[in-house]
């Protein structure tokens, strides 16, 4: 995992020939992050519940992703955070898929919408002669 830039918010300074209070440039501080226990996992299926002081996020992978599924949706991983943490994994993620829409497109979410008629019909049909 990449690591994490932060700002901290900083006392002005005084500067002594004026005696008054000059704005400090802020002072990046790099995080050191340890992902080599993470798991990764993929994850087509996302259900998101909570309690007024928590969210919990459902992740799985439902087999059948387009109709109404038969089969229960396993989920494999929950994550379970504060509501505060929430807003800033949102505001991570709205700015990643900004960029990434910027780069190469928007991004239909509606399956119908991007399903192209005629493309795939089913299995073949036995060809008859």
């Amino acid at each position: 995992m990449a690591k994490k830039e932060d700002t901290p918010d900083q006392e002005p300074e005084t500067t002594a020939a004026e005696g008054t209070k000059q704005p400090q440039q802020p002072q990046r501080v790099q995080l050191q992050i340890d992902d080599s226990k993470a798991i990764a996992c993929y994850a087509n299926f996302c259900r998101v519940t909570g309690t007024p002081e928590e969210l919990i996020i459902d992740f799985g992978l439902n087999p059948q992703p387009i109709g109404v599924p038969t089969q229960p949706i396993p989920v494999t991983q929950r994550i379970i955070t504060n509501f505060y943490t929430a807003k800033r994994m949102l505001h991570a993620l709205t700015m990643t898929v900004q960029r990434h829409e910027a780069t190469f497109g928007v991004l239909e979410i509606d399956v119908q919408k991007r399903v192209r008629p005629g493309l795939y019909s089913g299995p073949a049909a036995p060809q008859q002669q």
